[in-house]
């Protein structure tokens, strides 16, 4: 054989060799298809197929990340938001990313966008304001419920940003505003009436001593002494009431 010959042979395994290997990196895994068939699924690494028989597709299993574009949706007591979301999905089965659904990834988004609008249509907007975190929830499971058989999971939806309309708006904050003042005249006539008892009690004691009354009796004037800058005279209590008893 010439050596133009054994060069001609060397090549065309070379390029054999090379048309045959896949390498495939370490979050991703091979569907190869045999004249169209499912062969089966190959593991992170070096590969090799048959050249020009069998074809492999590559299949990306991270976490990917999808952003719901805001959505129009009336509400169970009719209150028309704007909702938008966030997704976090990943491929698991590999082979039914492939087989069972032409885009995933588009497909995710679509199903998505029609439970977020089925969702939110079943609840109040206290509700959505209130416990998102419920509702969060509830889309996962039905939007994973709907992906599972494409091989995706969804492990993540949140919903980002609620937007009221403008009167609705205003009129939440003067709603707000009428709460903060009933709370605060509550907090208020909770302080007077504790402060009544509190007073209405003193009073009571000081009446059973007499002792206790004149010494607060004493304080009293030394303090507005000290108020006025002058100098005050004391009367007795008993006069006070001898007098008090002589004008009745």
């Amino acid at each position: 054989m010439s050596i133009q010959m054994l060069a001609a042979v060397a090549f065309v395994v070379l390029v054999l060799l090379v048309a045959s290997v896949r390498i495939i990196w370490q979050y991703q895994k091979g569907v190869v298809f045999r004249f169209g068939k499912l062969v089966g699924e190959r593991g992170p690494g070096l590969n090799f197929i048959t050249p020009f028989i069998d074809r492999m597709i590559k299949v990306d299993m991270r976490v990917e990340t999808l952003v719901v574009q805001p959505q129009e949706v009336i509400t169970r007591d009719n209150v028309t938001v704007q909702v938008d979301a966030v997704i976090f999905f990943q491929p698991v089965h590999a082979t039914d990313t492939i087989i069972k659904v032409g885009n995933y990834a588009k497909a995710t988004s679509q199903i998505a966008q029609t439970t977020l609008r089925s969702v939110l249509g079943q609840s109040d907007l206290d509700e959505l304001l209130a416990h998102r975190d419920k509702i969060n929830e509830r889309l996962r499971e039905i939007i994973d419920g709907q992906t599972e058989p494409w091989g995706v999971k969804a492990n993540i939806v949140e919903v980002k940003d609620v937007v009221l309309p403008d009167v609705l708006q205003r009129v939440m904050s003067r709603q707000a505003e009428a709460e903060r003042e009933k709370r605060a005249k509550i907090i208020h006539a909770e302080g007077e009436l504790i402060a009544s008892k509190s007073l209405a009690e003193a009073g009571e004691r000081l009446a059973a001593s007499p002792a206790s009354l004149q010494l607060r009796y004493m304080q009293t004037l030394v303090e507005m002494a000290n108020e006025k800058n002058a100098t005050i005279l004391p009367i007795p209590l008993d006069l006070l009431r001898e007098f008090t008893k002589a004008l009745k």
